[in-house]
């Protein structure tokens, strides 16, 4: 297999991360802040060398995506495509609810009464859960479901990356979070959230990951 780079971007600012809403399968257009800071995000990677250029498949995603392919230097010789494995969290009864709210409700039953701090007493893969726990229709995504369809997407890159190439994968924050957390060595703190536009860094080497930076803010 070969050995790349992912260039792994939250996509831009949202009206329901504005409201600080449930956002996973659930979608809202980039707001007007969010299109500026992609646009950010478009000018610092505009000399990257990218051989391709992926988003999940929620607008959110696809929008950022097209801003950033648009202002590359390769702009002209790649096609962003939609890839649903990378799509958010699908969190359930909970999308579109009060975040806090709904992480309140999720984690009180084990003594925790936010997001985070779930994540610092239980770890990631605890949220995810928790929350089909408490979904009343349990049909959020646990762990287990979570991660296969994640896994299957890195599957579909290997089959398209070649050595040495430098991948644009526009995705979202729970998810982003989720594969530094599993996939770094301590380094970076996933109780804090990657910002709208924020890069963080992988390298897949023979089909294993390792995370190498974490929410850097692209200007």
């Amino acid at each position: 297999m070969a050995k790349y780079q992912i260039y792994l971007v939250r996509h831009g600012r949202t009206w329901f991360n504005r409201y600080n809403k449930m956002q996973g399968w659930s979608d809202t257009p980039l707001a007007p802040e969010g299109i500026e800071v992609a646009k950010q995000a478009a000018h610092a990677l505009k000399d990257v060398d990218f051989a391709a250029a992926f988003s999940s498949d929620a607008r959110r995603a696809i929008d950022t995506c097209k801003l950033i392919v648009d202002e590359n230097i390769n702009h002209d010789k790649i096609t962003p495509q939609k890839m649903m494995e990378f799509r958010e969290e699908f969190y359930g009864y909970y999308e579109g609810m009060n975040s806090p709210e709904a992480w309140f409700m999720v984690g009180q039953p084990h003594g925790a009464s936010s997001f985070a701090e779930i994540i610092a007493k239980y770890g990631m893969d605890a949220t995810k859960d928790f929350m089909k726990e408490a979904d009343p229709f349990h049909e959020a995504e646990n762990a287990e479901e979570y991660w296969n369809r994640v896994d299957k997407g890195f599957e579909k890159l290997d089959q398209i990356a070649k050595d040495g190439d430098k991948i644009l994968l526009v995705s979202h924050g729970t998810t982003i979070r989720s594969i530094t957390d599993r996939y770094n060595d301590g380094s970076f703190d996933v109780t804090v959230s990657p910002r709208n536009s924020s890069l963080t860094m992988l390298t897949r080497d023979n089909g294993k990951n390792h995370v190498t930076s974490y929410n850097q803010m692209l200007e």
